[in-house]
């Protein structure tokens, strides 16, 4: 991986991230479209560049995060994020099996598109403005519909929001939470595929992703250079998609995913 190739990725990482269009399929395709070969370090990267992402929030939502009068947001986060741990584990495996499969991601991407269109329509009378309104039970369901992200393609965003949207919250406020909630899960998620996985199973085709992010100055700057530009534009992404949702809702988003969707079926299928 060259540096213009990190940079392209790390600027879709940023873009994407938080948005209802699924990251994982967008970094995935890039890479492909790029003529990447999907080794192991390519996945390492894509991973470790969430750390970037992950900042963004943090920063832009300091105020939220470090208020020590308001505990009850980590409880909620905490609670929120079990289920995705467990069922994360549980079906890594299978996970790690779709990741490849460009068809069937970009599949995914039409049908999430088609019910981007309608949700508008369903959530029309929300009662929860603040995320001081959300309770551990309903912080658990949307914990719950987050896990829809595992299959490739979904997008954790969309699942959390629309997750949030079912439990009363309105646009605004079922974003800011899936928000907060990302920041628990990729972290979680950086931690266990570089760390864990990588040392826990001892498995030499895992290990040599990690080494070769460290191998050389060029895999350590692309890695720097990764997360910083994640960082930049995921905080631009973020308040963006936050003003668009707020003002013109999903349907944007839909036709979105089910126009790259359709072009990417037709441009892998004849592959």
């Amino acid at each position: 991986m060259d540096y213009i190739q990190a940079i392209i990725i790390a600027i879709v990482e940023g873009l994407t991230e938080y948005l209802p269009i699924s990251s994982t399929a967008h970094m995935g395709f890039t890479a492909a479209l790029m003529g990447m070969e999907e080794t192991e370090y390519l996945k390492m990267f894509q991973v470790s560049i969430q750390f970037g992402a992950i900042l963004a929030v943090v920063v832009l939502y300091w105020k939220k995060f470090f208020d020590i009068n308001n505990i009850q947001l980590y409880y909620k986060l905490a609670i929120a994020v079990i289920p995705a741990l467990i069922l994360g584990k549980l079906f890594d495996e299978k996970i790690e099996a779709v990741l490849g499969n460009q068809i069937a991601i970009s599949t995914v991407l039409v049908l999430g598109g088609v019910v981007l269109l309608f949700v508008d329509k369903w959530f029309k009378n929300p009662k929860i403005t603040d995320e001081k309104d959300i309770s551990i039970k309903k912080a658990l369901t949307i914990g719950f519909w987050q896990c829809l992200a595992m299959m490739p393609g979904t997008s954790r965003s969309a699942a959390s929001i629309i997750g949030g949207l079912t439990q009363g919250l309105n646009r605004k406020a079922a974003a800011e939470f899936s928000f907060f909630l990302a920041v628990p899960t990729m972290l979680a998620v950086t931690v266990y595929s570089i760390f864990v996985k990588t040392w826990g199973e001892g498995t030499n085709h895992a290990q040599k992703g990690y080494e070769m992010i460290m191998a050389s100055e060029q895999s350590i700057i692309a890695f720097i250079l990764g997360n910083v530009i994640a960082f930049i534009v995921a905080m631009i992404a973020v308040k963006t998609f936050i003003s668009v949702l707020t003002k013109y809702g999903f349907r944007f988003w839909g036709w979105y995913r089910i126009i790259i969707g359709i072009g990417l079926l037709i441009f892998f299928w004849q592959q």
